[in-house]
């Protein structure tokens, strides 16, 4: 397996393999330019100005990677106040969901908003469909100047329908560079807008990413390369006819990072008849629902455990004079403690079940280590496609299911 990652390692960083057009993520993190993250933070600074929510329009790679992030870091209590006074980010044109829309609209019709629309052609169904629907909703709050203002079109630089509409309309645009793929876009205006106007941190976000990336074209040697290490494992496990690959969190502030993490791995794997499934669960709520099937069912599965081993806060167990629950041995213990040797038993329990377990450990949860997280996981993506044989950058199989949308709704 050593040998064969070695040459996907050399197609990936030499960008000699299938879809090398669509490598521009690679040296991203090095080469953004600085202008370009002011320009953003300016833009996110009017935007909280003027906003007291912010919707995010776009599906898949469009705005995957700004949730995952945004929903990392943020306050997972809605109505607790965010510490830097930023909108709250919403998302439409994400599905097509009748009463989501309407709903969010009541919505607006009560609070200043603004958005972002994110299309590389501005033809996609879902939020062409709900940028229709907003944009109108918008010039009937504001009228048309003003709306104007409140819009930012994140789309190709130069063609499509959404390009045209912005140059018509006069909309502050930003590029969908034209050599990243929508799923590794995540540290580009499609992800870094939204993520600044949530208040966070894109030089942070961007230094992270940079870091991992020097550090994985350092060394091509398994033994030194932690990307490497991660792709040898998932290809020995598949080889050896695991099918699934499960990623597991303990902090539900990563679900949407494991959606995001599930597009670039069934998007990026998932052709000619391979690739491993990716799924996702969140421990340990779901060990009382899936983890029985884990434990006991068919061993056609693997486990990757993102752990994260400092908490922000800090809550203790109260000591009960009565007992009643038994739980006093637990009294004076941090819950982060608890959690922990929750995850430890899982594993070993899982692990003597025939599950294997991949645990990838980061420090603590903010926008260095996501960045960090972020570069990894596309990096060992590219790796894990190339040595599967396959192009990572393209997604022929989605086209099927608009064919038959557009023939049935008569396009």
């Amino acid at each position: 397996t050593e040998e064969s990652m070695q040459k996907a390692y050399q197609e990936l960083v030499h960008q000699t393999g299938k879809g090398k057009e669509y490598l521009g993520w690679l040296h991203l993190p090095s080469e953004i330019d600085p202008k370009l993250l002011a320009e953003i933070e300016a833009d996110a600074q009017r935007i909280q100005k003027i906003a007291k929510i912010f919707i995010v329009i776009g599906i898949g790679g469009s705005y995957l990677g700004a949730r995952a992030v945004i929903e990392a870091l943020h306050s997972q209590m809605p109505l607790l106040e965010s510490p830097q006074k930023a909108p709250l980010v919403l998302y439409a044109g994400h599905q097509l969901s009748e009463d989501y829309l309407v709903e969010l609209l009541a919505l607006l019709d009560k609070h200043d908003y603004a958005l972002t629309i994110i299309s590389k052609s501005g033809t996609t169904t879902e939020p062409a469909v709900a940028f229709r629907i907003l944009k109108n909703h918008l010039e009937q709050k504001y009228g048309k100047a003003q709306a104007r203002e409140r819009i930012i079109a994140i789309t190709d630089k130069e063609k499509g329908a959404l390009k045209q509409l912005a140059n018509e309309e006069g909309y502050k645009t930003y590029v969908v560079p034209d050599e990243v793929g929508g799923r590794y876009s995540v540290l580009t205006p499609v992800g870094l807008l939204p993520i600044a106007v949530a208040g966070f941190d894109i030089r942070a976000l961007i230094e992270g990413a940079n870091t991992m990336r020097t550090e994985l074209l350092s060394s091509s040697q398994a033994e030194k390369n932690l990307a490497m290490q991660y792709a040898c494992l998932r290809t020995i496990f598949y080889e050896a006819g695991k099918k699934i690959e499960l990623m597991v969190n303990y902090e539900p502030r990563l679900f949407f990072f494991t959606e995001w993490w599930k597009q670039l791995y069934g998007e990026s794997e998932g052709k000619e008849g391979k690739g491993l499934f990716p799924a996702g669960v969140s421990f340990t709520s779901d060990l009382h629902s899936m983890g029985q099937y884990i434990q006991e069912g068919p061993k056609h599965l693997f486990e990757t455990v993102l752990s994260i081993n400092s908490p922000h806060l800090s809550l203790e167990v109260p000591h009960d004079k009565a007992n009643l629950d038994v739980m006093n041995f637990l009294s004076g213990q941090r819950l982060s403690y608890i959690n922990a040797k929750a995850q430890e038993a899982t594993c070993l329990a899982h692990q003597g079940g025939g599950v294997p377990t991949i645990r990838i450990c980061v420090p603590s949860l903010n926008e260095f280590y996501l960045g960090q997280l972020i570069y990894f996981y596309e990096f060992a993506c590219g790796l894990s496609a190339y040595h599967l044989g396959v192009n990572p950058f393209d997604q022929p199989g989605v086209e099927a299911y608009k064919k038959n949308m557009f023939r049935l709704l008569g396009k």
